[in-house]
């Protein structure tokens, strides 16, 4: 088993990607990140988009070593479009640990068929409730739409 020990390489990215959107004047002429950064957030979102299809066809061919250096990518592509979102992963580690306290495990929640209820399919209880989930959708002025191709 392979142990990472050091600082927060996800933080850390998060960390230079806002300092990079606090002072873009800064940014290095070949910085990959501030290339992103300066084609906007749609276009970060496909590179999410792009990587997690990369990641998924290596898991398919068995490809461990490509596996792991395309899950590296979709994770730094999805750090970056967080950051430009003011989302810290911190905040994702907080709901998967609410999920694990709420299912014993950090899994995906069911789709819930009761949207009034939060209650799913074959399940008993209502869904703990989501962070923030008392605010409306109208409160939220940059709600992502679907691309066109």
């Amino acid at each position: 088993m392979v142990q990472y020990i050091g600082p927060d390489p996800l933080r850390s990215l998060y960390d230079a990607v806002q300092t990079m959107r606090r002072e873009p004047s800064a940014i290095p002429e070949t910085s990959r990140t501030g290339k992103l950064l300066a084609q906007g957030r749609a276009r970060m979102a496909r590179k999410v988009g792009e990587e997690a299809i990369e990641v998924a066809i290596e898991a398919m061919r068995g490809d461990r070593g490509a596996l792991v250096m395309e899950a590296a990518d979709l994770m730094y592509n999805l750090v970056v479009l967080l950051a430009d979102l003011d989302v810290a992963p911190d905040e994702i580690l907080a709901e998967l640990r609410r999920r694990e306290l709420a299912y014993g495990i950090a899994e995906k929640l069911p789709k819930s068929d009761d949207p009034i209820n939060g209650v799913a399919a074959g399940h008993d209880k209502p869904l703990p409730p989501k962070p923030n989930s008392d605010k409306s959708n109208s409160d939220k002025p940059n709600q992502a739409k679907r691309c066109k191709r």
